[in-house]
């Protein structure tokens, strides 16, 4: 296909135990990345050890390392790991640019499947498949899948959308996927995940942090992201059907409103405020609208 080179960028953190896999399913695709940069983020396991033999033998993946130490204990320090991965592509054509977690696996025809559809819609500007996630032995689609959003660790931007919302922000306490989806949006662009299409994700972020952690945790993001306290408020109350009941809904308000009562800055533009804020009053006024009465 023409137009459709691509490079993908991954940020490690010790993820010896899945990173190969991954590594031998972007060795499988159909079509092949003109240039693959893994930037270890201060790794301590031997996931160094396991990206180099791979970038020793093949000459499209790219090896660097975060400086020793340099690592922070929050989510920007994974946007601070990827930006060092994107200034390493200053040199290289691409027309597609991807996030790849460490711990994704996906059929060989992945990357040329979705490159298609992009060649199908000029419109998208973000895509990707649909996340599956080991439950007991089988892998199920995430209960939070939908054709509207891109998991983060598989968003793969057309570059002139990449380019148009200028990047990742460095967010404390994560969402710089969601930071991106919507600046894409505000700037004219679709996002679009194909249901048919399957990602693998053999590991869960939140299972290590502990489920309390990651609730607070999504709360102090969605007040970063600029959310209204009141779709905040219907959003938890939505989400409080998960285990433990009501529990995890509340703590998730209590990140969301210790970081507002605090007024911590955010990152985010005004204009990035005000246009999710007004997407979310229509979102709202959508679902509880009422249907005016037929005149008599």
């Amino acid at each position: 296909m023409t137009d459709s080179t691509y490079v993908l960028i991954t940020a490690a953190r010790n993820e010896a135990f899945y990173i190969e896999a991954t590594i031998k399913a972007v060795l499988a695709q159909s079509l092949l990345p003109e240039r693959w940069v893994i930037v270890s983020d201060n790794s301590e396991d031997e996931t160094d050890d396991i990206v180099k033999k791979y970038s020793a033998s093949h000459g499209f993946i790219l090896f660097i390392t975060t400086k020793k130490g340099g690592g922070t204990a929050n989510f920007a320090s994974k946007v601070h790991a990827l930006n060092m991965g994107i200034a390493a592509l200053r040199d290289i054509h691409y027309d597609f640019i991807g996030i790849l977690d460490a711990d994704i696996t996906f059929d060989p025809n992945y990357y040329e499947t979705i490159i298609t559809n992009f060649h199908r819609n000029s419109e998208i500007g973000i895509a990707g498949g649909f996340v599956y996630e080991k439950q007991k032995v089988i892998f199920e689609s995430r209960p939070f899948n939908t054709t509207r959003s891109v998991a983060g660790g598989i968003q793969l931007f057309r570059r002139a959308c990449y380019d148009s919302i200028g990047g990742f922000v460095p967010l404390r306490f994560g969402g710089e996927d969601w930071y991106c989806e919507i600046m894409a949006q505000m700037k004219g662009w679709e996002v679009r995940a194909f249901d048919h299409i399957k990602v693998f994700h053999h590991k869960s972020g939140s299972l290590k942090r502990g489920k309390n952690k990651e609730c607070f945790r999504q709360g102090c993001m969605d007040y970063d992201l600029a959310i209204h306290p009141v779709f905040e408020i219907l959003k938890c109350i939505g989400r409080m059907h998960g285990k433990p009941v009501v529990l995890n809904g509340l703590i998730r308000l209590a990140g969301f409103f210790c970081s507002y009562f605090s007024n911590r800055k955010r990152l985010v533009s005004k204009e990035f405020i005000a246009y999710h804020q007004t997407q979310q009053a229509k979102r709202l006024l959508s679902v509880f609208s009422i249907k005016k009465c037929p005149p008599r």
